[in-house]
């Protein structure tokens, strides 16, 4: 796929002498909204953190918007791709008010104009700009996501790699957090890659998803195979009847 945003080929990925990816491929397009879901343990999150420097134990080939992915630091990959993480608790600094944590990335990059964009971040995740120069202590779980993704958000990456970005908080406040990943993604043109275990989110949010189990991808398929409960690998229809089929989750 020529066109792909990220395009991942027979990847393998260990923890010391443990594979725990196996051989995976597949693409995501330009502006595409792709899931990855199986059991906890089968290799989902991992993928991201190949993707994101943070597993750098690998084979095979990565690249994000053509450019291939090293296995050591790149500054200027951050720019290009940022990941948000599962728990908004723990994905922000105690000890730095919100204007801190979203004017840093800026500053390690270089970047000017500090005071508006960070201004124009919050606007754009629905916070008010009196959370601007409070703590993350002072914010309940589903601001300080929005928080998360505005920070994501701050270099203006074309991909965006999120884990389980919702499984954190409140059903109420789930809901919340996925119309606004839909608004900015149409907005601002964005592609994810989504790590979840919640067939609903997928349904709700996404395009196509891959199906993994122990490390493989077994199946890869349309959401609309994912609605109508017509997917092929058996291991997806157990995951599919074990949901109870697909609820809208907002």
């Amino acid at each position: 796929m020529t066109d792909a945003a990220i395009h991942l080929e027979n990847l393998t990925i260990s923890y010391g002498d443990t594979a725990v990816v196996h051989d995976v491929t597949f693409d995501v397009a330009e502006g595409e909204s792709f899931a990855l879901v199986g059991e906890s343990g089968s290799g989902k999150s991992t993928i991201l953190k190949a993707i994101s420097g943070l597993a750098p134990d690998w084979t095979g080939s990565i690249a994000v918007e053509g450019k291939p992915r090293g296995h050591s630091p790149d500054r200027t990959f951050a720019e290009t791709c940022q990941m948000v993480f599962q728990d908004p608790y723990g994905s922000l600094h105690p000890r730095k008010t919100i204007d801190t944590c979203l004017a840093e990335p800026l500053a390690i990059h270089g970047i000017g104009g500090r005071d508006g964009r960070v201004k124009d971040m919050l606007a754009a995740v629905g916070l008010d700009q009196r959370f601007r120069f409070r703590f993350p202590h002072q914010l309940s779980g589903g601001q300080r996501q929005r928080v998360a993704i505005a920070r994501a958000l701050m270099l203006e990456p074309r991909v965006l790699l999120l884990d389980e970005p919702t499984s954190a908080l409140d059903v109420s406040v789930q809901a919340e957090i996925l119309n606004l990943l839909k608004k900015l993604r149409r907005e601002q043109g964005l592609t994810y890659l989504m790590v979840t275990h919640n067939l609903p989110v997928v349904s709700f949010l996404c395009d196509r998803l891959a199906v993994m189990r122990y490390g493989r991808v077994v199946e890869i398929a349309g959401v609309d195979a994912l609605k109508s409960g017509q997917l092929s690998d058996p291991y997806s229809r157990e995951l599919y009847a074990a949901s109870g089929g697909i609820l809208h989750p907002a």
